[in-house]
Order: C-alpha cells, then structure tokens, then sequence
C-alpha cells in the first residue's frame, strides 16, 4: 500500500498578473515543476518545485535533472519513511531544495491520503483555524505601487509586503506614497539582501519618520551578514526577519548564537518539509518567532506551507500569498483564499488535484 511505485513530473508555465521583482531578480512567470508520486496500493499524492534562481540559486533545468536523480533513489522505500527519505534526498542533491522539496511533499500528501487525514493532522493539528496572509507589492514605479496597493486595499489586505533595496530613496516615496493613499495600513520591508547596514537604517527611520507602520524588516542584507542584521535590529528597534540565512538548522544556530534576528522565516522551497520542521521546532525552543513564507508558488506548494503552520502553534506572520499573484490557478480542490483569509482544507492529505502536462514517468 505504500510502496513508492512510480514518479512523475512535469514542467508548468505559470504567468503572473505583474512582474515580480525584488532586489536581486526579475520573474514574469512561475517556472515551476509538478510532481505525481503513486503509491503500490493506488494512491497519488502531489508536490510542486517553485526554484528561484535570483533567491536560491536554483533554476527549473537543473531542478528537473535532479529530480530524475531523485526519483530513482525513492522508488521502492515506503512513503510511512518519508523523514529517512528526507535526510537522504539531501545527501544526494544538497543545491537542489526545491527539488527534494517536490518529491517530499507528493509522499506525505500520498501518506495522508492513506491515512485519511489532512497534511495539517501529520503535523499535530495544533492551530487549525482561518489565517491572514500579507500580499507583496513588488519593486515598480509608484504609479503602479499604488495601483497595486488600492487593489489589494479594496480586498481587505492590511499588511503590505514591500518588496524594497534597490534604491532606498525610492523605496521611501514609494512606501510613503502608500501610506499616505491608505494610512490604515502596515509595512513588512522585504529587502531580499539589497540593503546594505546603512542603508536599511536610514530606510527604517525615513518610514517611521512619515509616520509609517514598519512591523517587520525581512532580510534586508546579505545571508552572510549576521552582523549587520543584529546591528540593525539594535539600532532601529523594528523586528528583524532572518530568510535567506536560515538554509539548514546549522544556519538557524546561527543566526540565534549571534542575535541576528527576531524571526526566522520558514520556506520549504529552501529546506525540504522535514528540515522545515526541525527548523521551526528548533527555532521556537530557542525563544525566537516564526514568519512562514514562499517562492512563486501555486496553491499545491503554498498548502504544504500552510499545513505547517495549522499543524504547529507558533507561525505568527503568514506570508502566503504567491497564488494570489498568477494569472491562473491550474489547482483542484484544497484551502481558500477570501481575500488575505486562508480558509484550511478538510480534505485528505492536500485535498488536491491536478490534471498533468507532457511527463516524465519514472517506474520503479
């Protein structure tokens, strides 16, 4: 019944509504991988690869090889295994977390579906109820971010995810310009490692200067800065979120050793589920607070996220909104969005479905 039996992927082109860009990178798409796994007794369960190159490094060609290096190691192991089989994706192919990540998350939703329970039950079923996410204002001309920002207003969304650290004069006008269209609103600056000390400082007192509501400053500097991190967090006194430092639990004894951070924020296009959860579990018992988050991702990966974060207790700033950024939603079935309100899935496993693309078939 639970045999791993065959693998399946397919490459999806995923348009989104404006282009998405941050500091480091540009994407007018999601280039994205689907996964199928089905089980000896008949069941399938689904996973999605969303790389990000200009983030992690990671694009979909490189992706798509490993999954086919992948793909042999799991056909045979059982899906009740899926922490062992975890582990060993990551000796195999440690630069390819989305990868691992896809393959990962179709065998526990596989599992469930076995099981009959939901991704989030697996998880301990510990905060099952209906979440607020953020919604992400990308880098453009203030013409747009206002656009963008009435839009997303008129949905009910309050807490803006401004993606910032181009160029920090601008990204005050921009920021003020929303503030002062909708002044009911709060700010998470994502600087996506664009910053520099300095300049994320004097980006973090002009906002509180206008009168801006900056809850939380996401990696603004380089991953390897911890430094310059702590210094910020010291000297503007706005939370700080650790992202693209925290890759492994090692990195997250790092970031909490030297003070660096607030909040680690928790994607598992960067770890895998498993390493997800070791990080969230060893993050919240070393005193820190968790951010959840993503890529470019449809629905299929962000429910995974999702689940994590009904699962455990401690996910306190959701940033889940990706889906809601695509043109289309090429997923059956699973949570809801109504407006910035994630409504959770009673459904087995995901609760979802996909009808697949050109594959890839891998038989055991």
């Amino acid at each position: 019944m639970l045999t791993i039996r065959q693998i399946a992927f397919w490459p999806v082109d995923l348009p989104l509504t404006d282009p998405f860009v941050v500091a480091t990178g540009s994407r007018l798409a999601a280039e994205n991988v689907f996964v199928r796994v089905t089980l000896s007794g008949g069941v399938q369960g689904y996973g999605e690869a969303a790389p990000f190159p200009e983030v992690s490094g990671e694009d979909r060609l490189a992706c798509i090889g490993s999954l086919k290096q992948l793909s042999t190691a799991v056909l045979g192991q059982s899906a009740d295994r899926f922490e062992e089989i975890g582990r060993l994706m990551r000796e195999i192919a440690p630069a390819q977390p989305a990868a691992r990540c896809a393959l990962e998350c179709a065998i526990i939703d596989a599992l469930c579906r076995v099981r009959h329970m939901p991704m989030w039950a697996l998880w301990g079923a510990a905060d099952v109820r209906e979440r607020e996410t953020d919604i992400t204002i990308p880098i453009c001309d203030i013409n747009t971010t206002i656009r963008l920002a009435r839009h997303w207003h008129a949905k009910g969304f309050r807490l803006f995810k401004m993606k910032v650290g181009r160029d920090v004069h601008e990204d005050v006008r921009r920021l003020r310009a929303v503030h002062d269209a909708l002044p009911d609103i709060a700010f998470i600056g994502d600087g996506n490692q664009g910053f520099s000390q300095a300049e994320c400082i004097a980006f973090a007192e002009a906002v509180k200067g206008f009168g801006g509501r900056l809850v939380l400053l996401e990696q603004p500097v380089i991953r390897e800065d911890l430094d310059g991190l702590a210094r910020i967090r010291s000297e503007t006194k706005v939370p700080v979120a650790a992202d693209e430092s925290v890759r492994s639990i090692a990195d997250a004894e790092k970031v909490i050793t030297r003070k660096a951070a607030d909040y680690i924020n928790i994607k598992i296009m960067k770890t895998g589920m498993v390493e997800a959860r070791s990080i969230a579990d060893y993050t919240l018992a070393n005193g820190l607070k968790l951010m959840i988050g993503g890529m470019v991702e449809t629905r299929l990966a962000m429910g995974c996220s999702f689940s994590l974060a009904l699962g455990m207790k401690g996910f306190e700033v959701l940033d889940l909104d990706t889906p809601l950024l695509l043109q289309e939603d090429p997923v059956n079935g699973g949570f809801v969005y109504r407006g910035p309100r994630l409504i959770p899935s009673q459904g087995e496993g995901l609760g979802m479905s996909l009808l697949p693309g050109p594959l890839t078939t891998i038989l055991a």
